[in-house]
């Protein structure tokens, strides 16, 4: 887990003169973020028996558990499964959480067209649609009425949803940058761009959305078998005003996350003029901490953490990614900048 604010301003004190009024302003920064609440891991898209996976909820919230994490959504194709009884049964107060949801999906033509809705009041029907666009708007829609917070799914996945298809999009906030499925191209590839920079195109055309790593959890019980979708690849840390469902999401929609493959970070911390990053660093691992803005250009590359980049004002935007030296990633969600900044 991430040291608390109120550990991190305690090594700050040390290191900064209390008359410098950037001081100040610093630990004012930090003091309004442990506001906020405190860091929770979780995953946001997982299978069972209730649609297409080969475990029971129970087997499948308990991997979740006796790994390490504080959250899963359970989110089977066109089924919402009941999470009370998981609850009741692996849940703990401010320990563990089991949050509902429902893997909305449909196709148009041959393009599967997936998107999940966390913490719904209800089941989502498959809207339908005469579309890609249209699709995922009902989707997207329906998601909505039913209280719940839609997040785009594997845009790669069967090739079935362009970046300008994304882009069009209104009323959502969430997409996968990563899912850890082995056969939905996040990469991309023939012409077709990778889920980052589809990312850095929707963020420097004016559209703010934040991106999610997942499992996209189908099979428990093949640890092995590196051909199918598998638990442990892809995961938040969302920060959090309490370990609850509407707390998890409201903080999701907000982006106060970060999403990772297995960095993990010590201080993340975002203010009007900067961004600072400190990563849980490994004695086998070397690190970069890259500062990235519109177009996906890097700002600013660090190798030695902390890291801050102070905001020139005409960014546009202002997101990281730390890069391990075993191919292991974290995603730091995008700060607007200035006035081309996305709304």
């Amino acid at each position: 887990m991430l040291l608390g604010v109120s550990a991190v301003l305690s090594l700050l004190v040390f290191s900064a003169s209390p008359k410098s009024s950037a001081f100040a302003k610093a630990t004012a920064d930090k003091q309004a973020s442990a506001a906020l609440g405190n860091w929770y891991k979780g995953n946001l898209h997982t299978h069972t028996l209730n649609s297409d996976g080969d475990s029971t909820p129970d087997d499948v919230v308990r991997w979740y558990r006796e790994h390490g994490y504080h959250f899963v959504a359970i989110t089977d194709h066109n089924y919402l499964t009941s999470v009370d009884g998981l609850n009741a049964l692996h849940g703990a107060d401010a320990k563990f959480l089991v949050v509902k949801g429902e893997e909305v999906t449909d196709r148009f033509g041959d393009k599967p067209i997936h998107v999940n809705g966390l913490d719904p009041a209800g089941f989502i029907k498959p809207p339908g649609g005469t579309s890609v666009v249209s699709m995922l708007q009902n989707m997207v829609d329906g998601i909505r009425t039913a209280r719940g917070a839609p997040s785009i799914n594997h845009p790669n996945f069967g090739w079935a949803i362009s970046a300008e298809e994304l882009g069009q999009v209104q009323r959502t906030r969430l997409f996968e940058v990563f899912n850890g499925h082995p056969t939905v191209n996040n990469a991309g590839g023939g012409g077709v761009p990778g889920l980052e920079e589809v990312w850095d195109r929707l963020l420097s055309s004016g559209k703010l959305i934040y991106g999610l790593a997942v499992d996209d959890a189908h099979y428990f019980k093949r640890p092995e078998d590196k051909t199918v979708p598998r638990p442990g690849f892809g995961w938040v840390h969302v920060r959090a005003a309490g370990l609850e469902p509407r707390a998890i999401v409201d903080a999701l929609e907000r982006g106060d996350f970060y999403s990772s493959t297995g960095v993990e970070l010590l201080m993340l911390e975002s203010s009007a003029s900067a961004m600072t990053i400190a990563v849980r660093t490994q004695p086998s691992s070397k690190y970069r901490i890259q500062f990235i803005g519109r177009q996906g250009a890097v700002l600013s590359e660090a190798t030695m953490s902390p890291a801050t980049y102070t905001f020139k004002g005409d960014e546009g935007y202002v997101r990281a990614k730390v890069i391990e030296s075993n191919g292991k990633v974290a995603w730091i969600q995008p700060v607007p900048v200035g006035t081309s900044a996305p709304k």
